[in-house]
């Protein structure tokens, strides 16, 4: 029987690649949007496609509030996962 630790790191492992594309997709086109409008002096109608993209609009009524929960939800498990791997290589550190 595996630790759950162990199977947490697994979990971590398998679902990092799955998670990362839209997490980039999201920062990158959030980023390129406040930056276009604010440093470059676009328009809201010039950069709205960024944020269509940014919110997952362009998948339809139906999909864009799943894709944005299963954003947050990838998220929260890379952060808690991740901060448990960390918190156990300090302890084995310190031991």
């Amino acid at each position: 029987m595996t630790s759950p630790l162990v199977r947490a790191r697994e979990l971590h492992r398998t679902l990092a690649p799955w998670v990362l594309l839209p997490l980039l997709v999201t920062m990158t086109s959030g980023v390129t949007y406040r930056l276009a409008r604010d440093w470059f002096g676009c328009t809201r109608d010039q950069v709205h496609w960024l944020m269509m993209l940014h919110e997952g609009e362009w998948l339809g009524e139906t999909l864009e509030p799943l894709v944005v929960l299963l954003n947050a939800l990838g998220l929260l498990w890379m952060l808690i996962t991740g901060a448990m791997i960390l918190m156990d290589r300090w302890r084995r550190k310190v031991s």
